[in-house]
């Protein structure tokens, strides 16, 4: 029988638990005791009810009510101890659970969130292996299925972690986890979402949700979901293209606790599951597909790695047999990351790599050299990918050589010269070999020199010659010859594509036709041997075949990038130009064509000359070519439009466009362009019109460079135009350019750099343009998507006079004028869909407290008010005079105060005259 004895039991039970320092386990036996010789447990449930009431209506997580909770939750599980051990139920639980799932449906948020809260307490508490009757689980389950969808974030998160245990991972259709994975998509809150990383069950399905997370916006939630992956899944668990995203993406991210926490506990975890082994690790990561990943993983690695660790089983030189692709970007690796501690690793790095001569006599021996049979085998290409990946890692590492001793680098110099004359030398190490090459040259006129004997050595080699073929045959045997050879080359690049994208269906037919064009190549080689004829002397004979034009321009694109920008073209490069590179622009094959334009437009910046005189055929080519040598057409125009400004087009300057002046009728303003009568003028009009097309164009990469190269030609003053500016705008926000990360990141960030570099103004110009044509835009634009409130909102932040980095006291804020035109603009139309629109834009925008500006628009406010009948736009113009005429009053009282003079013995403040020149008119309807 209860007794007033027990009642003051349990109250002073919930006073003393209130205080942190108190044992809880003692209180919890005493009051568990009284519980226990109790037959008629109704009274005491509903007194100790009556007391957890008291803590449940406080919302604030204060200590006493924190522990209150703890405290029921410790006397429920003392309770279930108990109930196991004499195999009965659980009287307290059932009634506690009963009267939670009266109580989450309350009005009050905070009692909401104790319920959820004390929920998750008391099924946390219970041991792995308990049960709970079917009816009171499903109970449960529905109603934190409701308040996981609670407006209160906490209420959410309690929700979310008391469903922990209610989840079934196994099961497709359960909806805890359907609901997890819906808040981890949608929910507003990070810590709600965070809450759901903490306690998702890994599954297929939930994995590509956690995965995601790696992406969220908040730096908390994807710092998370690194540790959650580190700790719950299994290296085996990811696919490849899974691991090396997220190192790519974790490693790189913006924020460094999510570097470290992919440092710190992802690497590390992913070790441990593979014995501590990092060379195991590597083939999980695809090398050969993504080194540069690879070699930032083995570098953070060995951030943490004990210097012994890092030296074991560790030679000068790997066996060439035992070379392979895992021990040869470790061996990269770990020099790389030595060489860079400087002198502290220089004795260390003499453990590791051999002298340079040594090294260059080694790496002589293991550039693979493969004959045109070999080349003919398709069985043998895997080995050549595998063998050419492992050669580049041994070229990198020329950038780690000791090259202080002249011997050594001569050896290193002449083996590099070497493997670039060799035939045999893959192309693909062309490009590396130059630059390593050209890096141990420090002056650029031996640099030139160097690489023009190379090319000419590659094009004119010293050949056989006997008596003379006929020439006829012989030319159309080479032409038929180089034809199948580039066949051959773009074939196997497609197949190189299909393997990497998995598509083997297509790879097998790639396959089938480079068997047949090998089959080609090799009749044409036997005929040609068939009739040659005995030799007579040796002689130099040109070479025109794409294969070797590729790699002389190859050679010749790498040191125009490595030579210093004011190094002007000798007679040496002007040679190469005129004898090579030119001539290649008209090559019949695609590969050639390309290169030709890179060296081009690279040549074209060292000479001012050079490049007026093929700006107009890179023109040609950025409108007719083939899409990626178009793209590289446009490249060299922009890059030789931001060294040598449109000025390069006539040597009469260009004349910048300057804003059009304010109009206070609204009337619209005239696009800034140059001076009409200016050739320079005319010819910039027409490049910026065919740029523009270019926008328009369906050709996505095509469009993406175009945008990047407007962007910095805008950013860096070579021309100025609110159209283009509005232009950029609409593509940002257009549907069609929503997958171009690229593209959209780009004007992201020249949007709001643009801005803040004193162009206002034309931001500002561009307002009404887009507007209309936002407005405008028919029902089958990609753009009648676009919510024009959006894009309003951000003409109007860019035009904010806080925006500015160093504002000019000339400076003409762009608010007043666009407020101005606005004005304007609904009084044109009052009846205009957009009327609502632009009254909305008057309350963001801020305007000058001067009274000039003041008068005029009042003025024009009082007469919008008079034609407008639209009531919430009226009430919305009438709510922007009070904020003028309150911003009047209180200029007058700064004026009186500013005039009267300051009794220095008053008790008070004096009023500082406020030399902030704006208010702001924000008001939201």
């Amino acid at each position: 029988k209860m007794t007033a004895d027990s009642e003051m039991e349990i109250k002073e039970a919930f006073n003393r638990a209130q205080k942190g320092h108190n044992n809880k386990a003692k209180l919890v036996a005493v009051l568990k005791n009284r519980y226990n010789t109790l037959e008629d447990k109704t009274l005491f449930h509903e007194k100790f009810i009556h007391y957890l009431k008291y803590a449940m209506i406080v919302y604030k997580r204060e200590p006493a009510v924190e522990n209150v909770i703890e405290f029921v939750a410790k006397f429920q599980q003392e309770e279930e101890e108990e109930d196991e051990e004499e195999e009965d139920d659980h009287p307290f639980l059932t009634f506690i659970f009963n009267f939670l799932l009266e109580s989450h449906k309350a009005n009050s948020h905070a009692v909401r969130f104790r319920v959820c809260q004390l929920i998750n307490k008391l099924l946390g508490s219970m041991s792995e292996n308990a049960q709970i009757d079917d009816d009171l689980f499903d109970s449960l389950h529905q109603a934190m299925l409701i308040r996981v969808t609670d407006k209160f974030p906490n209420v959410r998160i309690q929700a979310a972690l008391a469903m922990t245990r209610l989840q079934q991972p196994q099961d497709p259709d359960c909806p805890t986890v359907s609901a997890y994975m819906l808040i981890l998509d949608n929910d507003s809150n990070a810590e709600v979402r965070r809450a759901v990383l903490s306690c998702i069950a890994m599954s297929p399905i939930t994995l590509v949700k956690v995965l995601k997370r790696t992406r969220d916006v908040k730096e908390s939630v994807r710092k998370l979901a690194y540790q959650v992956l580190a700790d719950k899944v299994h290296v085996k668990a990811l696919s490849i293209a899974q691991r090396v995203t997220l190192l790519e993406e974790g490693l790189h991210d913006t924020s460094e606790a999510v570097r470290e926490a992919v440092k710190t506990r992802l690497l590390p975890s992913w070790l441990k599951h593979l014995d501590g082994d990092v060379v195991l690790l590597l083939p999980r990561l695809d090398v050969e597909n993504c080194s540069e990943t690879a070699l930032e993983v083995l570098k953070a690695i060995f951030t943490n790695m004990p210097e012994e660790e890092m030296l074991k089983d560790r030679v000068k030189l790997i066996p060439g047999d035992a070379l392979s692709c895992e021990n040869v970007i470790y061996w990269r690796a770990l020099c790389e990351f030595v060489r860079a501690k400087g002198d502290e690793g220089e004795e260390m790095l003499e453990k590791i790599l051999p002298d340079a001569a040594t090294y260059a006599d080694y790496l002589q021996g293991t550039v693979p050299v493969l004959s045109e049979a070999q080349r003919a085998e398709f069985n043998s290409l895997e080995m050549a990918m595998r063998k050419e990946f492992i050669s580049q890692q041994l070229i990198h590492l020329v950038g780690c050589l000791d090259t202080n001793e002249e011997g050594g680098r001569k050896r290193v110099l002449a083996v590099l010269q070497e493997l670039l004359c060799r035939p045999q030398t893959p192309a693909s190490l062309v490009s590396l070999l130059t630059e390593k090459l050209l890096s141990l040259i420090p002056d650029d006129n031996r640099r030139i020199q160097m690489v023009a004997e190379i090319i000419s050595d590659v094009r004119e080699p010293i050949a056989e010659a006997g008596p003379p073929l006929d020439e006829a045959q012989d030319r159309r045997r080479q032409i038929k010859l180089a034809e199948v050879k580039v066949r051959i080359l773009e074939a196997r690049q497609a197949l190189d594509d299909c393997i990497a994208a998995q598509e083997f269906s297509n790879a097998a037919q790639f396959k089938d036709s480079i068997t047949e064009l090998e089959n080609q190549r090799n009749l044409v080689l036997q005929e040609a041997a068939e009739g040659s004829q005995p030799v007579d002397r040796e002689v130099r004979t040109e070479k025109s075949d794409p294969d070797t034009l590729l790699r002389c321009l190859t050679m010749c694109a790498e040191l125009l990038k490595q030579m210093n920008i004011k190094t002007r073209i000798g007679p040496t490069l002007s040679a190469i130009v005129s004898s090579l590179i030119v001539p290649c622009i008209a090559n019949a094959h695609p590969a050639v064509r390309n290169m030709a334009v890179v060296c081009l437009g690279t040549s074209a910046l060292h000479s001012k000359e050079l490049a007026k005189a093929h700006m107009v055929l890179l023109l040609q080519i950025a409108q007719l070519d083939e899409v990626k040598i178009r793209i590289s057409a446009l490249r060299s125009i922009i890059d030789l439009l931001l060294l040598f400004s449109f000025q390069l087009l006539s040597e009469k300057p260009v004349t910048q466009a300057t804003p059009a002046s304010h109009s206070p009728g609204g009337q619209e303003e005239e696009e800034p362009t140059e001076e009409k009568g200016d050739l320079a003028g005319d010819t910039a009009q027409s490049i910026l019109q065919l740029l523009s097309e270019f926008l328009d164009g369906e050709v996505s990469d095509l469009r993406t460079e175009t945008a990047q190269g407007l962007a910095k030609l805008m950013y860096m003053d070579r021309f100025s135009s609110a159209k283009m500016f509005s232009r950029l705008v609409l593509l940002w926000y257009n549907p069609v350019t929503e997958g171009d990360t690229s593209l959209r990141h780009c004007l992201g960030v020249f949007f709001q750099l643009y801005a803040r570099e004193t162009h206002q103004e034309v931001v500002g110009e561009s307002f009404l343009p887009t507007v209309r044509t936002l407005m405008n835009a028919p029902a089958t634009s990609p753009l009648a998507e676009v919510d024009p409130s959006n894009v309003v909102e951000l003409l109007v932040e860019l035009t904010r006079p806080g925006t500015l980095i160093k504002p000019s006291a000339n400076h003409e804020p762009p608010n007043r004028v666009m407020a101005l035109r606005v004005c304007g603009e609904i009084l044109k139309d009052q009846t205009a869909p957009e009327v609502r629109l632009y009254a909305k834009t008057l309350n963001n925008l801020e305007v000058s407290a001067n009274e000039g500006t003041r008068q005029e628009l009042h003025a024009l406010l009082l007469e919008v008010t008079q034609v407008v009948k639209d009531r919430i736009s009226l009430r919305a113009v009438e709510k922007v005079i009070d904020r003028l005429v309150d911003s009047k009053e209180q200029a007058e009282q700064h004026t009186e105060t500013a005039l009267q003079p300051l009794d220095i013995n008053a008790d008070g403040t004096h009023t500082k005259l406020s030399n902030d020149r704006f208010f702001s008119i924000d008001f939201f309807f």
